[in-house]
């Protein structure tokens, strides 16, 4: 069964339940003030009549007897039906109106006369009454049974036709609050159809763009749709970086795949040269004088260490992202920016370079201090130049910083082959490199997406400048912790 009909069909047994105690209870008071009235009427007349007793003698002994009933002034003749029963005699004494309905109301056996109710509804000839009903004692002795009745026709018609009025009205009622009921109950549980409708959607379809549209007041279904909605928004966020994150794995896998694959098959071809110029076998080895031999084996061997750094590198910044990936990062400390920056512009003046190398005056950073970590900022800033170096084959590559609003600013810029300017918000992503530059010069396009995650984790920023054929500048924003001592 529906929620819609178990709900009506609760509020039409509470509303029928409620009818019941209602009517039952209009009818009870209505019945009991009429009967009452007649009941009073009943007891007062009897007060007004009387047996008239008679002594009889006969051999010695004294009997009473009934002679008939004398009723006093007041006494309603026309409508009280009056009958006494004579024990003695075993006869009816009845009144001239109930000899017209030659019927008489029922008399108790002698022993039950005193057991009798004094009230009691009899019908005679279809004809309903009320008898009011007493014994007649002469010292204490039993001797006749007095019944006084009214008709009770109007009365009982009154009655029935109250009783008829409130079963029709409450089934009436019933049936149209049934109908408004369901009616009312489907208008309400509609939204929740909505809902159905909507989950089933998503279920066959796997569309979270669904959303469920309600214009109604915001009530407990208003606060559940919105609910719903407000889920399915979140589920369908959940969803896309989802699917980003395992179109990023896939890509990256892809990508890790393709990047080894070279080194390997450069290792693997080497190796196999190796094991065809040193094979005890003669007709293997290629023919060719030991030197030769000897220079083509340093060669190999050399090839083969390249790539293997090239491996090393490839699966440490591999790590480096994998850490970032599960959320992990590093211990921070308070960093002396003058002393890093000048350490990193003295080591970069050894790296192999075509370009010129300029550093700036970094006296600006005495006392500024960084909340970061030693090792991994200098990892971050060396990626950044060795990018530069990378790609200026000619011109120069400048080193310098600058502070603004208690951030402080340390700029790279190079006057190489630049970029593109929507190549820009790709660069950070893992394994990209520029088209131009994709197989001109070495690298496997992680290095930048390991900067980006050290600049993240020291809660900064990176701005990028650049332009085709003229050069690129990066400004690496990093937030103050200690600003310089006042002098």
């Amino acid at each position: 069964m529906s929620i819609r009909l178990r709900l009506t069909a609760w509020y039409t047994c509470i509303l029928a339940v409620t009818l019941v105690l209602f009517g039952s209870a209009v009818y009870g008071v209505v019945h009991f003030y009429t009967l009452s009235k007649v009941k009073a009427n009943l007891e007062e007349q009897s007060k007004l009549i009387q047996p008239n007793l008679v002594l009889n003698i006969s051999r010695g002994k004294f009997t009473i007897d009934i002679d008939g009933i004398s009723a006093t002034s007041g006494f309603q003749s026309s409508q009280i039906f009056g009958q006494l029963y004579d024990y003695n005699n075993d006869r009816n004494l009845v009144t001239e109106n109930l000899q017209m309905l030659k019927k008489t109301f029922p008399v108790p056996a002698a022993k039950n006369a005193f057991k009798s109710q004094p009230f009691q509804t009899i019908k005679l000839n279809g004809n309903p009454f009320m008898v009011y009903q007493q014994p007649v004692t002469l010292q204490n002795q039993l001797i006749g049974f007095l019944q006084l009745g009214v008709w009770i026709g109007h009365e009982m018609d009154l009655l029935n036709l109250l009783r008829s009025i409130l079963i029709t009205s409450a089934t009436i009622m019933l049936i149209m609050a049934t109908t408004f009921g369901l009616f009312l109950a489907r208008k309400s549980m509609a939204p929740i159809g909505k809902v159905i409708e909507a989950a089933s959607q998503i279920q066959n379809g796997s569309d979270l763009s669904v959303r469920i549209a309600y214009d109604g007041p915001q009530d407990e279904i208003g606060q559940l749709i919105n609910t719903v909605n407000s889920m399915l928004g979140r589920m369908e966020g959940f969803y896309k970086n989802l699917e980003e994150s395992y179109a990023a794995q896939r890509r990256f896998v892809s990508d890790a795949s393709h990047e080894l694959r070279t080194p390997l098959t450069t290792i693997r071809g080497n190796v196999d040269l190796l094991q065809k110029m040193w094979s005890k076998d003669a007709s293997e080895r290629p023919n060719l004088d030991e030197e030769t031999m000897h220079e083509m084996s340093l060669e190999a061997v050399s090839d083969i260490a390249d790539e293997s750094k090239r491996m090393s590198r490839l699966v440490g910044d591999m790590l480096s992202l994998a850490r970032a990936d599960t959320g992990r990062t590093f211990e921070k400390e308070p960093v002396p920016l003058e002393i890093l920056v000048e350490e990193v512009a003295r080591r970069a003046n050894m790296l192999p370079r075509t370009a010129e190398w300029i550093t700036g005056d970094f006296s600006i950073l005495n006392g500024i201090y960084i909340n970061g970590n030693k090792d991994y900022m200098q990892q971050m800033l060396f990626i950044f130049i060795e990018n530069a170096f990378k790609y200026t084959p000619e011109g120069q590559v400048m080193f310098d910083a600058f502070i603004y609003k208690n951030q402080v600013g340390i700029r790279i810029s190079d006057t190489g082959i630049g970029m593109d300017k929507e190549e820009v918000p790709y660069i950070f992503d893992r394994f990209y490199r520029a088209d131009q530059s994709r197989g001109v010069t070495e690298g496997i396009g992680l290095g930048l997406s390991i900067a980006k995650w050290i600049i993240d984790e020291l809660q900064g920023s990176v701005e990028v400048v650049t332009r085709l054929g003229e050069g690129t500048t990066f400004v690496i924003w990093l937030p103050i912790v200690y600003p310089t001592p006042l002098e």
